[in-house]
């Protein structure tokens, strides 16, 4: 009996990405598409954060450990093959 290794195109299609904090991606919901980075992640959901913008001064004052509003989408875990990789970022809360 002789092994043939299963072919690239086989090995892609079962191949199954999985999400990670700070990592870009893209989700491919149709014509509501969605891409950003991967801001929360736990086995119930994650969040893609689309958008930032920083608070008004009077907002920081009152929370100063929060200068941004972030805009996120939830993603539950059944669409995450919906998500494509793009890239990843070092975590900007690690120390070097």
């Amino acid at each position: 009996m002789h092994y043939t290794p299963p072919s690239n195109d086989v090995l892609r299609e079962h191949r199954t990405y999985v999400p990670e904090i700070n990592d870009y991606v893209k989700w491919n919901k149709g014509k509501f598409s969605v891409e950003g980075w991967v801001y929360f992640k736990d086995n119930a959901y994650l969040t893609i954060e689309i958008g930032v913008k920083d608070k008004h001064s009077e907002d920081v004052e009152h929370c100063p450990i929060h200068s941004k509003y972030h805009t996120l989408v939830v993603c539950y875990p059944e669409s995450w093959k919906q998500l494509t990789y793009v890239r990843s970022r070092d975590c900007v809360y690690e120390q070097k």
